[in-house]
């Protein structure tokens, strides 16, 4: 019966314009092997380099950044908010 199934909306795809990651990534690439070969001097250290490394490394970090999904729920959330205002009730009518 289709009166119960909800179809999931179509996703967003923003294209970039101006960047290519692709092309930055081989020219990194590209870069690296020459360092490799001794064709360019060793890189200095930059922290831009570590950064998201950890993100990359592991699967379950990696899958959450893709889907862009916020680790607390909201449905959580309205909970705590709603029993906070019980509480706030409660304790000005004197019940507890």
């Amino acid at each position: 019966m289709g009166m119960f199934t909800m179809r999931k909306p179509r996703g967003f795809n923003h294209p970039y314009i101006y960047v290519d990651e692709r092309k930055e990534k081989l020219a990194k690439m590209e870069e690296s092997a020459k360092r490799e070969l001794g064709m360019l001097p060793e890189k200095e250290f930059s922290p831009e380099d570590i950064r998201g490394k950890f993100v990359e490394g592991t699967t379950h970090l990696k899958r959450r950044k893709e889907s862009e999904r916020k680790p607390v729920h909201l449905g959580v959330i309205l909970v705590i908010i709603a029993l906070l205002i019980y509480l706030w009730y409660a304790i000005s009518t004197g019940i507890i």
